[in-house]
């Protein structure tokens, strides 16, 4: 299992960083707390399409109905963003993510203020991926 925050310790963590310089490298620290992916999880399907780094996004429905995930990115803040993600999506059911407003704990974070338009792009093709393959889980 990876060693994540949950979101609020997560918000916590977010609001106790002093500036944005610090809230990047946090979301780097969480992306090199994922799991590194195995062969058969860097597979083509769990390619995530529109997104300038290559980004890996492995979900595997439980016998509870729950989703689990896992993910990786050849860029240290990309990676971190799929930490971020994972933690908001961890461990819900098919059901419970597509009814989730992502974007509302997203705008709590100020992300896409903070990030370059094309890692904003891709954060909300992770999004976009993530909820179509929830739909195929259901």
């Amino acid at each position: 299992m990876i060693d994540l925050p949950n979101q609020h310790k997560l918000m916590h963590n977010f609001a106790r960083c002093q500036n944005w310089e610090e809230r990047y490298l946090y979301i780097i620290e969480l992306g090199e707390r994922l799991s590194i992916l195995t062969e058969v999880q860097l597979k083509q399907s769990n390619l995530i399409s529109g997104c300038q780094s290559q980004v890996w996004i492995d979900m595997k429905k439980q016998s509870d109905g729950t989703i689990t995930f896992s993910g990786s990115s050849d860029a240290a803040i990309v990676k971190g963003l799929i930490a971020i993600v994972i933690i908001f999506f961890q461990g819900k059911t098919a059901e419970q993510i597509l009814s989730l407003n992502v974007n509302t704990f997203l705008s709590k974070l100020a992300l896409e203020q903070h990030l370059t338009p094309s890692r904003t792009q891709g954060l909300n093709a992770m999004i976009r991926s993530i909820l179509v393959k929830a739909s195929d889980l259901k």
